[in-house]
């Protein structure tokens, strides 16, 4: 049987009035009292693009599932100025706060996918007694050769007017400024030294390292480093950058057994 689940959209205003987040959350018919899975975009990405897979996750782990667009994508607001190079500790640090008060999520599972995989890894670092599970998908743990080749040929493609308004659909007058935001950042001298070590370092939660074996912007190095002495690596056969669309079952299936069965410090379950 199917387990039906009901969605919601809302517009979230930041405190320092920089403009309004975009928010939709899925939740199960029968969703039992769990903690909620905050989802993580990548950086091209928005909650359109996670696509059917939140739905699909919320009725699989009977857990109520968020997604939110960041500032200057998707259906939330232009970005007032241009990334930090700390945007991705910075998101764990100024915005995820808000987004749990507003919405009234006490422990929770975060989940991200690529830059958002580092974004759930810093959530986790900051909220260790609140954050009940880590899952990444094709997340980036350092600035790798890989990478970085990968972006730059992305950005050439940007050049092409067809490609920019392929993102502006998602984004809208958006686009251009998180295709700059994306390549820029990355490409950045000053990035390179950029790692996650600091934050998994302080994580405390059961993580779950999902990548795929032919993923063309990083090495099975970046989960192999996300998961060491903290939980599993699963490596997804035939699958490149976008794990949640190309291989949309296992990736669930992996999370959902892994929420059942977590490897869990003790005195710590997922209930």
């Amino acid at each position: 049987m199917t387990t039906a689940v009901s969605d919601q959209d809302r517009l979230i205003p930041l405190p320092d009035g920089s403009g309004r987040l975009s928010v939709k959350d899925w939740t199960p018919d029968a969703s039992a009292s769990l903690p909620p899975i905050l989802l993580f975009h990548d950086s091209l990405g928005c909650v359109d693009l996670w696509r059917s897979f939140p739905a699909h996750l919320a009725a699989a782990t009977a857990r109520r599932v968020v997604a939110y667009d960041r500032l200057g994508f998707g259906r939330s607001d232009p970005h007032p100025g241009t990334l930090t190079l700390g945007f991705v500790a910075a998101e764990a640090r100024d915005i995820v706060p808000l987004l749990l008060d507003h919405l009234g999520i006490g422990d929770f599972i975060a989940c991200g996918h690529s830059v958002g995989g580092g974004m759930a890894v810093e959530t986790a670092a900051r909220f260790p007694s609140r954050c009940r599970a880590l899952v990444t998908i094709a997340a980036q743990a350092f600035v790798e050769d890989r990478t970085l080749a990968g972006i730059r040929e992305a950005k050439q493609g940007f050049q092409d007017p067809a490609q920019l308004a392929r993102l502006a659909r998602y984004h809208g007058g958006k686009a251009r400024w998180v295709a700059d935001a994306w390549t820029e950042s990355w490409l950045s001298p000053a990035f390179a030294g950029w790692t996650l070590d600091a934050a998994l370092a302080e994580v405390r939660c059961p993580v779950l390292a999902l990548h795929g074996d032919r993923d063309e912007y990083g090495s099975a190095e970046h989960p192999a480093r996300i998961a060491a002495g903290r939980g599993t690596v699963r490596l997804l056969p035939d699958t490149g950058h976008v794990p949640h669309r190309e291989c949309e079952d296992a990736v669930v299936e992996a999370i959902r057994d892994f929420l059942k069965n977590p490897l869990s410090p003790p005195g710590r379950g997922l209930g």
